[in-house]
C-alpha cells in the first residue's frame, strides 16, 4: 500500500509538469495551429535562468520573476522572428522551424551558461514528511499546487476576460475572429508568450526535484506532446488529464516493471493513441470536405 501511494505521488508530481507542457502545446495550437516542439526549451530556460540568477545573489522570488519574463520574451521572439514570417507555409515546414528553434536555444544556452547539471534549493526545504508510509517532498506539493493554480487562473482568464474570450474565438474560427475585429496576430503573440511563461514556471517548480541542464528540453517536449495527444490536442482539460495519466503510467512502469522502460512509456502511449484514437480522449473527430 505504501509503495503504491509512493508511486502515485511521484506520478502525479511529474504528471503535473507534463500537463503544463501539454497546456503550452494546446494554447499555441489553438491560436495558430502550430505544434511548437520548442516548448520543452521554455521549461529548461525557466530552470537554468533561475539557477544562474540565484548564483548572482538575487533573491529567489525575484530570480523566478526574471526567469519567467526572460523566457516569455524568448517565446514572443520565436513567434515574431520565425513563426509569423512563415505563416501560410506547409505544416511540416512550421514544425521543422520549431525544431530548429529548439536546437538554437539549446546551443545558445550552452554558450551563455554551461553544459553542467544544476539545481537550486527547494522552496520549503528538503525535509520530507510521511503519509501512510509514503515519503512526500514539500516541493512536490509546490508542483501540484502551482499546476492547479495555473489551470484555474487560465480558466478564469479564458472565461472572464475579453482578451481570453478573443483567444477562444480565434481558436474556434480564425477567419470569423478577424471579421469581427479581433487582432489575431496579437492573439498569436499572446499565446506564444503565455505558453513560454507556463513552461518557465514548470521549470522553476520541478528543477529542485529533477535538476536541469541545457539538454532536458527535447525529452520534455516529446512527453508533453504525447500528453497533449493523449488528452486531445487543443483541449485544455485533455492536457491536464493526459499529463497526469502519462505521469502515473511512467511511475507505475518504473515501480512495478523497470525504470529502464519508464521513458519508453510516452512513445508507446503516443503510438497507441495515433492508432486507436487519433483525436485523443477528449478530442472530437473532425471531417474535412474536399
Amino acid at each position: 500500500m505504501a509503495d503504491m501511494l509512493q508511486f502515485l505521488i511521484s506520478g502525479l508530481t511529474v504528471g503535473a509538469v507534463y500537463a503544463l507542457l501539454a497546456l503550452g502545446f494546446t494554447i499555441i495550437y489553438n491560436a495558430s495551429e502550430v505544434v511548437n516542439f520548442a516548448q520543452g526549451e521554455f521549461v529548461m530556460l525557466g530552470g537554468m535562468i533561475t539557477v544562474f540568477t540565484l548564483a548572482a545573489g538575487v533573491p529567489l522570488p525575484l530570480a523566478i520573476l526574471v526567469a519567467v519574463i526572460a523566457t516569455t520574451v524568448v517565446g514572443v521572439a520565436l513567434n515574431k522572428l520565425a513563426i509569423e514570417p512563415a505563416r501560410g507555409a506547409p505544416v511540416v515546414s512550421i514544425i521543422i522551424i520549431t525544431i530548429g528553434a529548439s536546437i538554437l536555444i539549446q546551443g545558445t544556452t550552452q554558450i551563455v551558461f554551461d553544459r553542467q547539471i544544476h539545481r537550486f534549493p527547494a522552496f520549503s526545504g528538503d525535509m520530507p514528511f510521511r503519509v501512510f508510509g509514503a515519503t512526500i517532498l514539500p516541493q512536490s506539493l509546490w508542483v501540484l499546487g502551482g499546476a492547479a493554480a495555473i489551470f484555474v487562473g487560465l480558466w478564469l482568464f479564458f472565461t472572464r476576460t475579453l482578451t481570453g474570450k478573443a483567444v477562444l474565438a480565434t481558436a474556434n474560427n480564425r477567419l470569423a475572429a478577424q471579421l469581427v475585429g479581433i487582432n489575431t496576430r496579437f492573439i498569436m503573440t499572446l499565446s506564444f508568450g503565455l505558453a513560454a511563461a507556463i513552461g518557465a514556471i514548470a521549470g522553476v517548480l520541478i528543477t529542485p526535484i529533477t535538476l536541469v541542464s541545457y539538454d532536458v528540453g527535447v525529452p520534455l517536449a516529446l512527453k508533453g506532446f504525447a500528453a497533449a495527444m493523449l488528452g486531445g490536442l487543443g483541449n485544455p482539460l485533455g492536457a491536464l488529464v493526459g499529463g497526469l495519466l502519462l505521469g502515473l503510467l511512467e511511475a507505475l512502469t518504473a515501480g512495478y516493471i523497470s525504470s529502464q522502460y519508464k521513458d519508453a512509456v510516452a512513445f508507446i502511449v503516443l503510438i497507441a493513441v495515433l492508432f486507436a484514437r487519433p483525436q485523443g480522449l477528449f478530442g472530437r473527430k473532425s471531417t474535412e470536405r474536399v
